[in-house]
Protein backbone atom coordinates (compact mmCIF):
# COMPACT_ATOMS: atom_id res chain seq x y z
CA UNK A 1 0.00 0.00 0.00
CA UNK A 2 1.59 3.25 -0.90
CA UNK A 3 1.89 6.05 2.02
CA UNK A 4 -1.27 7.93 0.15
CA UNK A 5 -3.56 5.02 0.66
CA UNK A 6 -2.13 4.70 3.98
CA UNK A 7 -3.28 7.93 4.80
CA UNK A 8 -6.45 7.91 3.37
CA UNK A 9 -7.19 4.58 5.69
CA UNK A 10 -5.92 6.71 8.35
CA UNK A 11 -8.88 8.90 7.73
CA UNK A 12 -11.43 6.70 7.12
CA UNK A 13 -14.19 6.23 9.66
CA UNK A 14 -13.04 4.09 13.04
CA UNK A 15 -15.38 2.66 15.43
CA UNK A 16 -13.10 1.74 18.51
CA UNK A 17 -9.69 0.31 19.02
CA UNK A 18 -10.68 -3.15 18.49
CA UNK A 19 -10.78 -2.75 14.77
CA UNK A 20 -7.22 -2.73 14.34
CA UNK A 21 -7.30 -6.70 15.95
CA UNK A 22 -5.38 -9.10 13.85
CA UNK A 23 -6.49 -12.03 16.56
CA UNK A 24 -9.95 -13.24 16.16
CA UNK A 25 -11.68 -12.33 19.70
CA UNK A 26 -14.58 -13.92 20.98
CA UNK A 27 -16.87 -10.97 20.51
CA UNK A 28 -20.30 -10.33 20.71
CA UNK A 29 -21.80 -7.12 21.92
CA UNK A 30 -24.28 -5.86 25.14
CA UNK A 31 -28.09 -5.77 24.20
CA UNK A 32 -27.49 -2.06 24.63
CA UNK A 33 -25.53 -1.95 20.97
CA UNK A 34 -27.18 -4.51 19.74
CA UNK A 35 -30.83 -1.76 20.09
CA UNK A 36 -28.55 0.06 17.29
CA UNK A 37 -29.67 -1.95 15.07
CA UNK A 38 -33.22 -1.15 13.41
CA UNK A 39 -32.22 2.92 14.96
CA UNK A 40 -29.18 4.33 14.13
CA UNK A 41 -27.84 1.41 12.52
CA UNK A 42 -29.55 -0.40 9.88
CA UNK A 43 -30.72 -3.79 10.73
CA UNK A 44 -27.85 -5.41 8.99
CA UNK A 45 -25.37 -3.05 10.74
CA UNK A 46 -24.91 -0.27 8.51
CA UNK A 47 -25.09 3.39 9.02
CA UNK A 48 -28.78 4.10 8.56
CA UNK A 49 -27.79 7.83 8.30
CA UNK A 50 -26.38 9.76 4.60
CA UNK A 51 -23.06 11.66 4.61
CA UNK A 52 -24.99 14.98 4.11
CA UNK A 53 -24.03 14.81 0.43
CA UNK A 54 -24.26 11.93 -2.13
CA UNK A 55 -25.19 9.23 0.01
CA UNK A 56 -28.51 9.29 1.36
CA UNK A 57 -29.62 7.49 4.28
CA UNK A 58 -31.45 3.76 4.28
CA UNK A 59 -35.28 3.63 4.05
CA UNK A 60 -35.61 0.03 3.55
CA UNK A 61 -33.65 -0.43 0.31
CA UNK A 62 -36.02 -1.96 -2.29
CA UNK A 63 -39.12 -3.70 -0.27
CA UNK A 64 -41.56 -5.42 -3.43
CA UNK A 65 -40.21 -6.03 -7.07
CA UNK A 66 -41.00 -3.45 -9.40
CA UNK A 67 -44.49 -3.41 -11.38
CA UNK A 68 -44.51 -5.92 -14.39
CA UNK A 69 -41.59 -8.72 -12.86
CA UNK A 70 -42.37 -12.31 -12.49
CA UNK A 71 -40.49 -14.43 -10.92
CA UNK A 72 -37.94 -16.32 -13.82
CA UNK A 73 -37.48 -12.97 -15.64
CA UNK A 74 -34.30 -11.15 -15.64
CA UNK A 75 -34.45 -8.22 -13.14
CA UNK A 76 -36.39 -4.86 -14.78
CA UNK A 77 -33.72 -1.86 -13.46
CA UNK A 78 -35.93 -0.07 -11.11
CA UNK A 79 -33.34 2.74 -11.20
CA UNK A 80 -33.52 3.17 -15.55
CA UNK A 81 -34.15 6.69 -15.36
CA UNK A 82 -31.13 7.69 -13.78
CA UNK A 83 -28.47 9.48 -15.86
CA UNK A 84 -24.65 9.69 -15.62
CA UNK A 85 -23.52 12.46 -12.78
CA UNK A 86 -19.80 12.29 -14.59
CA UNK A 87 -17.50 9.83 -15.40
CA UNK A 88 -14.21 8.98 -14.33
CA UNK A 89 -11.62 8.01 -16.96
CA UNK A 90 -7.50 7.86 -17.24
CA UNK A 91 -7.39 11.65 -17.94
CA UNK A 92 -9.23 12.77 -14.54
CA UNK A 93 -8.66 9.65 -11.98
CA UNK A 94 -6.07 10.66 -9.81
CA UNK A 95 -8.90 14.08 -8.88
CA UNK A 96 -10.97 10.89 -6.92
CA UNK A 97 -7.84 9.37 -5.50
CA UNK A 98 -9.38 9.51 -1.76
CA UNK A 99 -11.96 7.26 -3.31
CA UNK A 100 -10.31 4.73 -4.96
CA UNK A 101 -8.50 1.35 -4.43
CA UNK A 102 -5.59 1.19 -5.67
CA UNK A 103 -6.53 -1.80 -8.13
CA UNK A 104 -8.99 0.92 -9.94
CA UNK A 105 -6.27 3.29 -9.99
CA UNK A 106 -3.86 0.54 -11.71
CA UNK A 107 -6.24 -0.24 -14.33
CA UNK A 108 -6.87 3.31 -15.57
CA UNK A 109 -2.99 3.65 -15.25
CA UNK A 110 -3.15 0.51 -17.35
CA UNK A 111 -5.73 1.10 -20.02
CA UNK A 112 -6.82 4.05 -21.86
CA UNK A 113 -10.30 2.68 -22.70
CA UNK A 114 -11.23 1.85 -18.72
CA UNK A 115 -14.10 3.96 -17.56
CA UNK A 116 -16.03 4.11 -14.20
CA UNK A 117 -19.62 6.12 -15.19
CA UNK A 118 -20.67 7.31 -11.77
CA UNK A 119 -24.86 7.32 -10.98
CA UNK A 120 -26.92 8.80 -8.06
CA UNK A 121 -26.40 6.57 -5.09
CA UNK A 122 -29.30 4.28 -4.71
CA UNK A 123 -29.41 2.21 -1.28
CA UNK A 124 -31.51 -0.34 -2.62
CA UNK A 125 -29.99 -3.17 -0.80
CA UNK A 126 -32.07 -5.17 1.45
CA UNK A 127 -32.99 -8.63 3.41
CA UNK A 128 -35.72 -10.62 4.15
CA UNK A 129 -37.52 -9.56 8.08
CA UNK A 130 -36.74 -12.87 9.28
CA UNK A 131 -32.88 -12.36 8.31
CA UNK A 132 -33.40 -8.51 10.14
CA UNK A 133 -34.56 -10.58 13.48
CA UNK A 134 -32.30 -13.11 13.74
CA UNK A 135 -29.47 -10.51 12.70
CA UNK A 136 -30.24 -8.81 15.77
CA UNK A 137 -30.57 -12.26 17.86
CA UNK A 138 -26.68 -12.87 16.50
CA UNK A 139 -25.18 -9.31 17.34
CA UNK A 140 -25.59 -10.75 21.45
CA UNK A 141 -24.80 -14.37 21.00
CA UNK A 142 -22.74 -15.53 17.68
CA UNK A 143 -18.89 -15.87 18.66
CA UNK A 144 -16.28 -16.97 16.54
CA UNK A 145 -14.06 -20.27 17.53
CA UNK A 146 -11.03 -21.99 16.85
CA UNK A 147 -9.00 -18.88 16.24
CA UNK A 148 -11.45 -17.27 13.64
CA UNK A 149 -11.93 -20.35 11.45
CA UNK A 150 -15.50 -21.17 12.99
CA UNK A 151 -18.62 -19.62 14.40
CA UNK A 152 -20.64 -20.67 17.41
CA UNK A 153 -24.38 -19.53 18.48
CA UNK A 154 -25.69 -18.14 15.36
CA UNK A 155 -28.22 -18.96 13.24
CA UNK A 156 -29.97 -17.38 9.90
CA UNK A 157 -28.48 -13.99 9.69
CA UNK A 158 -25.85 -11.92 9.68
CA UNK A 159 -23.03 -13.12 11.84
CA UNK A 160 -21.85 -9.87 13.44
CA UNK A 161 -23.43 -6.83 12.58
CA UNK A 162 -21.66 -4.56 14.60
CA UNK A 163 -17.91 -6.07 13.83
CA UNK A 164 -15.40 -5.74 15.98
CA UNK A 165 -12.33 -7.54 13.70
CA UNK A 166 -11.84 -8.21 10.25
CA UNK A 167 -12.69 -11.96 10.92
CA UNK A 168 -16.14 -11.04 11.88
CA UNK A 169 -16.36 -8.69 8.64
CA UNK A 170 -15.80 -11.39 6.55
CA UNK A 171 -17.76 -13.97 8.36
CA UNK A 172 -20.51 -11.81 7.49
CA UNK A 173 -20.01 -11.70 3.71
CA UNK A 174 -19.68 -15.56 3.96
CA UNK A 175 -22.84 -15.91 5.83
CA UNK A 176 -24.86 -13.60 4.06
CA UNK A 177 -28.69 -14.77 3.09
CA UNK A 178 -28.19 -16.57 -0.33
CA UNK A 179 -31.82 -18.04 -0.09
CA UNK A 180 -32.09 -21.84 1.00
CA UNK A 181 -31.49 -22.93 -2.20
CA UNK A 182 -30.54 -22.04 -5.47
CA UNK A 183 -29.48 -22.83 -8.94
CA UNK A 184 -27.77 -20.50 -11.69
CA UNK A 185 -25.38 -20.35 -14.70
CA UNK A 186 -22.13 -19.56 -13.81
CA UNK A 187 -21.06 -19.20 -17.50
CA UNK A 188 -17.41 -17.39 -17.87
CA UNK A 189 -15.10 -15.96 -20.43
CA UNK A 190 -11.60 -15.16 -20.45
CA UNK A 191 -10.78 -13.33 -23.69
CA UNK A 192 -7.62 -12.87 -25.52
CA UNK A 193 -5.80 -9.76 -25.59
CA UNK A 194 -7.92 -9.05 -28.85
CA UNK A 195 -11.24 -10.06 -27.03
CA UNK A 196 -11.73 -12.95 -28.60
CA UNK A 197 -13.49 -15.53 -26.19
CA UNK A 198 -15.18 -19.29 -26.37
CA UNK A 199 -17.78 -19.17 -23.59
CA UNK A 200 -17.67 -21.85 -20.93
CA UNK A 201 -21.32 -22.66 -19.41
CA UNK A 202 -21.75 -23.54 -15.66
CA UNK A 203 -24.85 -24.61 -13.93
CA UNK A 204 -23.76 -24.52 -10.06
CA UNK A 205 -26.30 -25.72 -7.66
CA UNK A 206 -26.49 -24.44 -3.88
CA UNK A 207 -28.21 -25.44 -0.32
CA UNK A 208 -27.45 -23.45 2.62
CA UNK A 209 -28.84 -25.45 5.93
CA UNK A 210 -27.82 -22.00 7.81
CA UNK A 211 -30.47 -20.37 6.28
CA UNK A 212 -33.25 -23.04 6.68
CA UNK A 213 -35.36 -21.61 9.28
CA UNK A 214 -35.17 -23.50 12.61
CA UNK A 215 -31.45 -24.55 11.74
CA UNK A 216 -29.07 -23.22 13.68
CA UNK A 217 -24.86 -23.65 13.78
CA UNK A 218 -25.15 -26.27 16.34
CA UNK A 219 -27.62 -28.82 14.34
CA UNK A 220 -26.67 -28.82 10.34
CA UNK A 221 -23.20 -30.77 11.16
CA UNK A 222 -21.21 -27.81 10.66
CA UNK A 223 -22.10 -27.43 6.78
CA UNK A 224 -22.61 -24.23 5.48
CA UNK A 225 -23.37 -25.08 2.12
CA UNK A 226 -23.85 -27.68 -0.42
CA UNK A 227 -22.31 -26.89 -3.44
CA UNK A 228 -22.53 -28.66 -7.01
CA UNK A 229 -21.22 -27.23 -10.44
CA UNK A 230 -21.37 -29.00 -13.87
CA UNK A 231 -19.29 -28.08 -16.72
CA UNK A 232 -21.91 -28.04 -19.56
CA UNK A 233 -19.82 -26.85 -22.35
CA UNK A 234 -17.18 -26.26 -24.57
CA UNK A 235 -17.71 -29.87 -25.49
CA UNK A 236 -14.07 -31.29 -24.27
CA UNK A 237 -15.10 -29.75 -20.55
CA UNK A 238 -18.91 -31.17 -20.57
CA UNK A 239 -19.30 -33.68 -18.18
CA UNK A 240 -16.88 -32.67 -15.28
CA UNK A 241 -18.85 -32.43 -12.18
CA UNK A 242 -17.54 -30.79 -8.68
CA UNK A 243 -18.94 -31.12 -5.10
CA UNK A 244 -17.77 -29.41 -2.21
CA UNK A 245 -19.09 -29.53 1.52
CA UNK A 246 -18.74 -25.81 2.52
CA UNK A 247 -18.02 -26.12 6.29
CA UNK A 248 -18.54 -23.68 9.36
CA UNK A 249 -15.72 -24.36 11.28
CA UNK A 250 -12.29 -25.45 9.17
CA UNK A 251 -10.47 -26.48 12.01
CA UNK A 252 -12.85 -29.21 13.53
CA UNK A 253 -14.53 -30.04 10.04
CA UNK A 254 -12.45 -28.94 6.81
CA UNK A 255 -14.06 -28.69 3.48
CA UNK A 256 -14.53 -32.00 1.65
CA UNK A 257 -14.52 -31.52 -2.02
CA UNK A 258 -15.17 -34.51 -5.00
CA UNK A 259 -14.53 -34.22 -8.75
CA UNK A 260 -16.80 -36.72 -11.44
CA UNK A 261 -14.58 -36.70 -14.42
CA UNK A 262 -16.19 -38.16 -17.41
CA UNK A 263 -13.52 -39.41 -18.93
CA UNK A 264 -12.88 -41.65 -15.99
CA UNK A 265 -16.45 -41.94 -15.15
CA UNK A 266 -15.72 -41.87 -11.67
CA UNK A 267 -15.51 -39.70 -8.28
CA UNK A 268 -12.66 -38.75 -6.42
CA UNK A 269 -11.66 -36.39 -3.90
CA UNK A 270 -10.68 -33.62 -4.56
CA UNK A 271 -8.52 -31.76 -1.32
CA UNK A 272 -6.59 -29.31 -3.86
CA UNK A 273 -10.54 -27.40 -4.26
CA UNK A 274 -9.38 -24.85 -1.70
CA UNK A 275 -6.71 -21.71 -1.06
CA UNK A 276 -5.37 -20.97 -4.22
CA UNK A 277 -5.27 -24.02 -6.67
CA UNK A 278 -6.85 -22.78 -10.33
CA UNK A 279 -10.90 -22.56 -10.37
CA UNK A 280 -12.84 -24.75 -12.95
CA UNK A 281 -11.80 -23.74 -16.47
CA UNK A 282 -10.21 -20.23 -15.51
CA UNK A 283 -7.31 -20.35 -17.74
CA UNK A 284 -5.50 -19.74 -14.39
CA UNK A 285 -6.85 -16.34 -13.96
CA UNK A 286 -8.97 -17.38 -10.77
CA UNK A 287 -8.15 -19.26 -7.69
CA UNK A 288 -10.84 -21.52 -5.72
CA UNK A 289 -11.04 -19.18 -2.85
CA UNK A 290 -11.32 -16.13 -5.29
CA UNK A 291 -15.50 -17.59 -5.73
CA UNK A 292 -17.83 -15.25 -4.38
CA UNK A 293 -15.22 -13.14 -3.80
CA UNK A 294 -14.28 -14.79 -0.94
CA UNK A 295 -14.61 -18.49 0.31
CA UNK A 296 -12.96 -20.77 2.37
CA UNK A 297 -10.81 -21.25 4.98
CA UNK A 298 -9.18 -18.07 6.47
CA UNK A 299 -6.35 -19.84 8.35
CA UNK A 300 -3.55 -18.93 6.11
CA UNK A 301 -4.31 -15.19 6.41
CA UNK A 302 -4.29 -12.63 9.30
CA UNK A 303 -7.05 -10.53 9.16
CA UNK A 304 -6.96 -7.21 9.90
CA UNK A 305 -10.54 -4.79 9.89
CA UNK A 306 -8.95 -1.08 8.91
CA UNK A 307 -11.98 1.08 9.25
CA UNK A 308 -14.92 1.94 7.03
CA UNK A 309 -14.31 4.38 3.49
CA UNK A 310 -16.47 6.13 0.91
CA UNK A 311 -15.54 4.58 -2.52
CA UNK A 312 -16.88 4.60 -5.89
CA UNK A 313 -18.17 0.67 -6.01
CA UNK A 314 -19.86 -1.32 -8.57
CA UNK A 315 -23.85 -1.10 -7.53
CA UNK A 316 -27.06 -1.66 -9.20
CA UNK A 317 -25.70 -3.26 -12.00
CA UNK A 318 -28.99 -4.11 -13.90
CA UNK A 319 -27.84 -3.08 -17.36
CA UNK A 320 -25.19 -5.74 -17.27
CA UNK A 321 -27.55 -8.29 -15.77
CA UNK A 322 -30.01 -7.73 -18.55
CA UNK A 323 -31.62 -10.93 -20.94
CA UNK A 324 -31.40 -8.23 -23.88
CA UNK A 325 -27.42 -7.58 -23.36
CA UNK A 326 -25.68 -9.99 -25.23
CA UNK A 327 -21.85 -11.49 -23.70
CA UNK A 328 -20.74 -10.23 -27.08
CA UNK A 329 -21.54 -6.63 -25.41
CA UNK A 330 -20.16 -7.00 -22.43
CA UNK A 331 -16.88 -8.99 -23.45
CA UNK A 332 -14.17 -6.37 -24.56
CA UNK A 333 -10.32 -6.24 -24.73
CA UNK A 334 -8.82 -5.86 -20.94
CA UNK A 335 -12.08 -5.17 -19.27
CA UNK A 336 -15.88 -5.33 -19.37
CA UNK A 337 -17.60 -2.61 -21.39
CA UNK A 338 -18.08 -0.19 -19.42
CA UNK A 339 -20.96 1.39 -21.25
CA UNK A 340 -22.92 -1.06 -19.26
CA UNK A 341 -21.23 -0.95 -15.88
CA UNK A 342 -22.57 1.39 -12.94
CA UNK A 343 -20.85 2.69 -9.83
CA UNK A 344 -22.32 4.86 -6.68
CA UNK A 345 -20.62 6.16 -3.65
CA UNK A 346 -20.94 3.76 -0.92
CA UNK A 347 -19.55 3.33 2.81
CA UNK A 348 -17.01 0.10 2.68
CA UNK A 349 -15.73 -2.17 5.27
CA UNK A 350 -12.05 -2.33 4.74
CA UNK A 351 -10.40 -5.64 5.43
CA UNK A 352 -6.98 -6.31 5.15
CA UNK A 353 -5.32 -9.78 4.61
CA UNK A 354 -1.62 -10.44 5.44
CA UNK A 355 -0.08 -14.25 4.85
CA UNK A 356 1.18 -15.64 8.33
CA UNK A 357 4.44 -16.49 8.36
CA UNK A 358 5.44 -19.87 7.47
CA UNK A 359 2.16 -20.06 5.35
CA UNK A 360 2.13 -20.97 1.77
CA UNK A 361 -0.22 -18.97 -1.05
CA UNK A 362 0.32 -16.92 -4.09
CA UNK A 363 -0.56 -13.81 -2.63
CA UNK A 364 0.83 -12.34 -0.08
CA UNK A 365 -1.41 -9.86 0.73
CA UNK A 366 -5.31 -9.16 -0.50
CA UNK A 367 -7.70 -5.93 0.99
CA UNK A 368 -11.60 -6.52 1.12
CA UNK A 369 -14.01 -3.54 0.35
CA UNK A 370 -17.38 -4.97 1.65
CA UNK A 371 -21.10 -2.96 1.33
CA UNK A 372 -21.70 -1.80 4.95
CA UNK A 373 -25.44 -2.38 3.67
CA UNK A 374 -25.02 -6.22 2.43
CA UNK A 375 -21.85 -7.27 3.46
CA UNK A 376 -21.12 -8.39 -0.29
CA UNK A 377 -17.52 -8.12 -1.27
CA UNK A 378 -17.57 -5.29 -3.83
CA UNK A 379 -14.00 -4.86 -4.67
CA UNK A 380 -10.90 -6.68 -3.54
CA UNK A 381 -6.99 -6.40 -4.25
CA UNK A 382 -4.20 -8.94 -4.41
CA UNK A 383 -0.81 -8.52 -3.85
CA UNK A 384 2.07 -11.05 -5.20
CA UNK A 385 4.76 -12.82 -3.33
CA UNK A 386 6.72 -9.40 -3.45
CA UNK A 387 3.90 -7.22 -2.24
CA UNK A 388 3.40 -5.70 -5.46
CA UNK A 389 -0.59 -5.21 -6.80
CA UNK A 390 -0.91 -8.34 -9.34
CA UNK A 391 -4.92 -9.13 -9.15
CA UNK A 392 -7.79 -6.66 -9.23
CA UNK A 393 -11.43 -8.60 -8.37
CA UNK A 394 -15.28 -6.83 -8.88
CA UNK A 395 -18.37 -8.00 -8.19
CA UNK A 396 -20.84 -6.14 -10.35
CA UNK A 397 -24.30 -6.40 -8.14
CA UNK A 398 -27.58 -5.93 -8.48
CA UNK A 399 -30.93 -6.90 -5.48
CA UNK A 400 -32.49 -9.93 -6.78
CA UNK A 401 -36.04 -8.37 -5.01
CA UNK A 402 -38.02 -11.42 -5.09
CA UNK A 403 -36.25 -12.79 -2.15
CA UNK A 404 -34.61 -10.05 -1.33
CA UNK A 405 -31.01 -10.14 -1.81
CA UNK A 406 -27.99 -8.34 -2.89
CA UNK A 407 -25.68 -10.12 -4.79
CA UNK A 408 -23.36 -10.21 -7.54
CA UNK A 409 -24.60 -10.72 -11.27
CA UNK A 410 -21.60 -10.63 -12.97
CA UNK A 411 -17.69 -11.02 -10.88
CA UNK A 412 -14.41 -10.43 -13.04
CA UNK A 413 -10.78 -10.72 -11.73
CA UNK A 414 -8.33 -8.63 -13.81
CA UNK A 415 -4.74 -10.01 -13.90
CA UNK A 416 -2.23 -6.96 -14.35
CA UNK A 417 0.39 -8.50 -15.14
CA UNK A 418 -0.91 -10.26 -18.44
CA UNK A 419 -3.36 -8.00 -18.91
CA UNK A 420 -6.07 -10.53 -18.90
CA UNK A 421 -9.26 -10.92 -17.72
CA UNK A 422 -12.01 -13.59 -16.18
CA UNK A 423 -15.44 -12.75 -16.45
CA UNK A 424 -18.29 -15.21 -14.77
CA UNK A 425 -21.83 -15.23 -13.47
CA UNK A 426 -22.46 -14.57 -17.25
CA UNK A 427 -26.29 -16.11 -17.59
CA UNK A 428 -27.41 -13.11 -19.88
CA UNK A 429 -28.19 -15.69 -22.86
CA UNK A 430 -29.69 -18.44 -20.30
CA UNK A 431 -31.39 -17.60 -17.47
CA UNK A 432 -31.05 -15.78 -14.49
CA UNK A 433 -30.64 -16.84 -10.66
CA UNK A 434 -33.16 -19.31 -9.61
CA UNK A 435 -33.89 -19.17 -5.75
CA UNK A 436 -37.04 -21.27 -6.10
CA UNK A 437 -34.85 -23.98 -7.17
CA UNK A 438 -35.80 -27.36 -4.88
CA UNK A 439 -32.91 -29.50 -3.69
CA UNK A 440 -31.52 -31.51 -0.42
CA UNK A 441 -28.81 -32.58 1.06
CA UNK A 442 -28.90 -36.02 -0.49
CA UNK A 443 -28.74 -34.41 -3.90
CA UNK A 444 -25.25 -33.26 -2.27
CA UNK A 445 -23.52 -36.65 -2.12
CA UNK A 446 -20.70 -38.59 -4.03
CA UNK A 447 -22.82 -41.13 -4.62
CA UNK A 448 -25.22 -38.39 -6.35
CA UNK A 449 -23.04 -37.36 -8.41
CA UNK A 450 -21.30 -40.60 -9.76
CA UNK A 451 -25.40 -41.48 -9.96
CA UNK A 452 -25.69 -38.55 -12.25
CA UNK A 453 -22.20 -38.92 -13.99
CA UNK A 454 -23.05 -42.36 -15.02
CA UNK A 455 -26.23 -41.42 -16.73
Amino acid sequence: MTATHKTKLALAVMIGAGLALTSAANAKVGADKAEQLGGSLTPMGGEKAGNGGAIPAWTGGITKPPSGYKAGMFHPDPFAGDKVEFSITPANYKQYAGKLSPGQEAMFAKYKTFKMNVYPTRRSASAPQRTYDFTKRNATQCELVAGGEGVKNCAEGIPFPIPQNGYEVIWNHKLKYKGESFSRFANQAAPSASGAFTLTRLREDGLGLYYKPGNTTENINSILLYFKQEVLGPARLAGQVLLVHESLNSVASPRKAWVYNPGQRRVRLAPNVAYDNPGTATDGLRTNDMTDMFNGAMDRFNWKLVGKQEMYVPYNSYKAHSGSTKVKDLIRPNHLNPDYLRYELHRVWVVDATLKAGQRHINSRRTFYVDEDSWQILLADHYDGQGKLWRFSQADSINYYEVPVFWATVETHHDLKSGRYIAGLLDNEDKPFNFGFKSAAGDYTPQNLRNEGVR
